[in-house]
């Protein structure tokens, strides 16, 4: 394949300003086609878009293939562009181009059975067929010396099969993202490799330095987005759009209700485009919703004006993470009028929907400081509270206690904030992993032992993130970033099933996923391990002075005697590791300590079972 394929089916979107698409995109004519698409993203924009979206509905296919198939897809796309809509492809809808192209093809027997299918029925088989979890081996960072030799001779294509590898991992990952996140590798490239020469230069510090910059974007946007497609798919569009009427409210407080309400709808329309895999029309959504949000901060925000400045690609990630717009001057305190004004039950009888949503929207603008999760608890404890007082019978000051009820939501996630932040502080990292860990494994134990550290290891980052923070941003940042880890652990219960409780929290209710996991006690149906001769194996390994990858097979070691005694007790915990230390510093002072370990680590599992009978 010639260079001048490759260069153009790569980052050409990222490298350049996207123009600005017009605002009547959904109200044109003949929007679904792949000539209106083609136009409007230009043709550059188009073929890089083309080449992410094969990536991602083909994974494990070639490199060769996606760009091939960008290709052939452009060249018809110029061509419906330059005829109008005369000619029959011309007319299919763009995602429909794309399946098409892939059904053409020989050699892809994984798609047959999805090929045979009718539209819309065909696309759905194709996203059913992504795989964001274990389908291919983690993206490995090239040798830094062959990675700038192949740079200085390659610089276009090894971006370009960058773009391929990230976007075959990610198959549900917004293509702006990826795009995005193809600047920071490439400027990486250029960092690295371009003072390579340089006498005191080492190539694998620049890259071991810059590397998790470049990643970082992936796996925070993929997990946001994940959580969000997530949510979709087991709670529902109206669980999506009063998640993102919290955030909104709180982001844009001097919004009118009719203003937020409207983005609410954009924004879970554009999510539903992106949730289906359709890239193209899930990048033009949102795009759009851009343009109105940087069109008119004038009554949005005042916070945005820097994000709107930057190209459009690096708006939607600036936006999300700048500050909350300043509350109204003269925004009351309290929501005192959807608790004691007359009229609120023949409201929420005529109009339920729209008048919870109000409310979620007047006390999420007035409270920045309480995270989204926790403001759908109040939400829901409000429709709780009208549900019961508006029935007849009802006690007629029923309402009046309504402050008081809602007040329990604050308190309980302000508790157990409060008192896992005290724990890590007293702790640190590695201790404070220690204690979730004995909790996730006892409500989890069916999840492997690198699962378990993992999930753990996310949850302890999240404390030495948000713990430092001012009281007013310590809930926001807590609760947010752990949804994003619970989200992933539903995630997982969904490809492989852990427990009934797990299953009960992840699909009960969202607002509550996080009490209820936080509830949840040991597996009392679960089978503890047997204690094989493979279950606890001590090796001269374990004398490594490198800490972190002692704490890790330590780590592994706690999993397993928790799974395999669930109902330990901290004074069993605490002897039986006082004498795994003990073990350990006596082996590792030995002259031969490999004997040493195959001699004392049968004896010390003797002792352990008796400390734990």
């Amino acid at each position: 394949m010639n260079c001048r394929t490759i260069i153009y089916a790569i980052l050409l979107v990222s490298l350049t300003v996207v123009k600005a698409l017009p605002r009547s995109y959904r109200d044109v004519e003949g929007k679904d086609s792949i000539g209106q698409r083609f136009s409007q993203l230009q043709e550059d924009n188009f073929k890089a878009i083309a080449m992410i979206t094969f990536a991602q509905y083909m994974q494990g296919g070639t490199f060769g293939k996606a760009v091939q198939m960008a290709e052939d897809v452009t060249e018809l796309g110029r061509r419906c562009a330059a005829a109008g809509r005369d000619a029959s492809d011309c007319l299919k809808p763009v995602d429909r181009v794309f399946l098409d192209t892939i059904c053409q093809e020989e050699n892809l027997p994984r798609f047959t059975d999805c090929c045979a299918k009718k539209d819309p029925d065909r696309n759905d088989c194709f996203l059913s067929l992504k795989n964001s979890r274990g389908s291919l081996s983690p993206f490995e960072w090239p040798n830094a010396e062959a990675a700038c030799k192949n740079h200085s001779q390659h610089q276009h294509p090894l971006t370009g099969y960058f773009i391929y590898e990230v976007s075959s991992r990610h198959p549900f990952l917004y293509a702006p993202t990826i795009l995005s996140v193809a600047v920071l590798y490439a400027e990486m490239m250029k960092n690295c490799c371009g003072v390579a020469e340089g006498p005191s230069h080492n190539l694998e510090e620049c890259f071991q330095r810059q590397a998790p910059k470049v990643v970082k974007p992936v796996k925070e946007d993929g997990l946001r987005q994940e959580r969000t497609c997530g949510i979709l798919s087991t709670f529902g569009e109206g669980t999506l759009k009063a998640l993102k009427l919290a955030q909104i409210s709180q982001k844009f407080p001097k919004a009118d209700f009719v203003t937020v309400d409207k983005l609410v709808a954009d924004i879970a329309n554009m999510h539903k485009d992106c949730c289906r895999g359709d890239m193209l029309r899930c990048m033009h959504g949102r795009e759009e919703i851009l343009q109105y949000v940087c069109t008119n901060q004038d009554i949005l925000s005042s916070k945005i004006k820097k994000c709107c400045e930057k190209p459009l690609f690096q708006r939607s990630e600036c936006i999300v993470n700048a500050e909350n717009d300043d509350k109204p001057a003269d925004l009351s305190p309290h929501v005192r009028e959807f608790i004691e004004d007359k009229g609120i039950c023949q409201r929420f009888a005529q109009e339920k929907d729209t008048h919870s949503a109000r409310f979620l929207y007047e006390y999420s603008r007035r409270h920045p400081e309480f995270s989204a999760q926790m403001l759908l608890r109040i939400g829901k404890g409000y429709e709780d509270l009208l549900k019961e007082c508006c029935r007849t019978g009802a006690p007629d000051n029923c309402c009046s206690r309504g402050e008081e009820e809602l007040k329990k939501y604050i308190y309980e996630t302000e508790s157990v904030m409060k008192t896992s932040c005290d724990i890590y502080k007293e702790k640190g990292d590695y201790y404070f992993q220690n204690e979730l860990l004995m909790s996730f494994t006892k409500k989890m134990p069916q999840l492997t032992s690198a699962e378990l550290i993992k999930f753990t290891k996310q949850m302890t980052a999240i404390g030495s993130k948000c713990c430092q923070l001012s009281r007013d941003k310590l809930l926001p940042c807590a609760e947010e970033n752990l949804d994003l880890v619970l989200g992933e652990i539903c995630r997982r219960h969904l490809t492989d099933p852990i427990n009934p409780g797990v299953h009960h929290c992840c699909s009960s209710s969202y607002a509550l996923r996080r009490p209820c996991m936080g509830k949840l006690e040991m597996d009392e149906n679960y089978v503890p391990l047997s204690l094989t001769p493979g279950l606890f194996t001590f090796h001269e390994d374990l004398c490594t002075t490198e800490e972190e990858k002692l704490q890790h097979k330590k780590q592994e070691m706690l999993v397993n005697l928790i799974k395999y005694k669930p109902q330990i007790t901290q004074e069993q915990l605490t002897s039986v590791t006082a004498a795994f230390a003990a073990m350990r510093e006596q082996c590792c002072n030995e002259e031969n300590r490999e004997a040493c370990f195959v001699k004392e680590g049968p004896e010390l599992i003797k002792r352990s079972e008796k400390m734990l009978s």
